[in-house]
């Protein structure tokens, strides 16, 4: 990975080089991040789920090049946990590194971009699933619920079922 992560890098002073919090062998990468980060290589580190992930690879990034730390919050909700508790201390961890930024990635729905916003999040990934939601911001209630109403009529219509 760090043979990689350094050609990576010479392609341009825009690139941040993606680099998991572990291998596939459930090694840590943090020791490989403080060593990019000190030669000077920005970093996206990648698929974390927990605070202890967050403050280690913070330390390992602390006073280097700009970086950014992904956080998985989709997945972690996918685990029947709410991710903004978890999101909100993982600002809080990297406030005081400028040169840090907290992405949120793997968001489920329209609701996290407006968490990633209460929280300060700097980056939030989305899907084009989401993207199309854009529209229903501010929708009325009453009006979306006849239209989901109207949605379960069609579908009984096009199933052709009769009772």
């Amino acid at each position: 990975m760090e043979r990689q992560a350094k050609r990576i890098s010479a392609w341009g002073q825009n690139v941040y080089v993606k680099v998991p919090v572990t291998n596939t062998k459930r090694i840590s990468s943090v020791e490989l991040v403080k060593r990019l980060a000190r030669s000077g290589v920005k970093l996206n580190v990648t698929a974390l789920l927990t605070l202890d992930q967050v403050r280690e690879v913070a330390s390992a990034l602390a006073d280097g090049p700009p970086a950014c730390i992904s956080v998985f919050a989709g997945r972690v909700a996918d685990t029947g946990r709410d991710p903004l508790p978890l999101m909100a201390t993982a600002m809080d961890v990297i406030r005081d590194h400028d040169n840090i930024e907290l992405i949120w990635a793997s968001p489920r729905e329209l609701l996290n971009i407006f968490q990633a916003d209460s929280i300060g999040c700097h980056i939030i990934t989305a899907t084009n699933d989401i993207l199309r939601k854009l529209s229903l911001i501010g929708k009325d209630l009453a009006e979306y619920s006849l239209d989901t109403v109207k949605m379960f009529h069609d579908d009984a219509c096009n199933a052709k079922y009769h009772l």
